[in-house]
């Protein structure tokens, strides 16, 4: 069972909900998520942000922040995250960012990328990946590691509440 199988089967166990900010992935982390059947119960939809610009305008994220650091960032990645999960009205939202190639972008070596999820408590986690390989390579592992964090942080997430909910660790 793969990730986005994983993941959504958690998000419709707990009636949560999904949306996802793509830059670099182009919609590969959307497509892994609508390919299994039932998604609709928790995906929400997405934004593919792949024009900076457009990280501003509809995702939110601070412009100056990209003027200052570029697209390639991890706090960018973590802003793509909130922006994505409030515009879609979603309990959790992922992002990607990153360089594909086959050139660097923004100052950054081809192979950077950055993942970001953001639950319902507002709190993002965002992992840098260094990845090899060439353009479809990178943008395949990057959708991987974004679904996998994802499902890694709802893990997370549903053992803190059990914590909380049980007075203590």
């Amino acid at each position: 069972m793969g990730p986005a199988v994983r993941a959504l089967k958690l998000l419709a166990a707990r009636g949560q909900t999904l949306a996802v900010a793509e830059s670099l992935t182009g919609g590969l982390v959307a497509a892994a998520l609508t390919a299994v059947p039932g998604a609709s119960r928790s995906f929400r939809g997405s934004v593919t942000a792949y024009a900076t610009e457009l990280k501003r305008s509809v995702l939110g994220v601070d412009g100056e922040l990209l003027a200052e650091r570029g697209a390639v960032d991890a706090d960018v990645a973590r802003q793509m995250a909130g922006g994505v999960r409030r515009a879609l009205g979603a309990d959790w939202g992922v992002a990607t960012t990153g360089v594909a190639g086959p050139t660097p972008q923004d100052g950054q070596p081809v192979g950077t990328v950055f993942v970001a999820v953001e639950g319902p408590g507002g709190a993002a986690t965002v992992v840098a990946l260094h990845l090899d390989g060439d353009r479809a390579d990178i943008r395949q592992q990057s959708v991987r590691a974004a679904l996998e964090l994802l499902f890694n942080e709802l893990i997370e997430n549903a053992r803190a509440q059990d914590t909380e909910q049980h007075g203590g660790i």
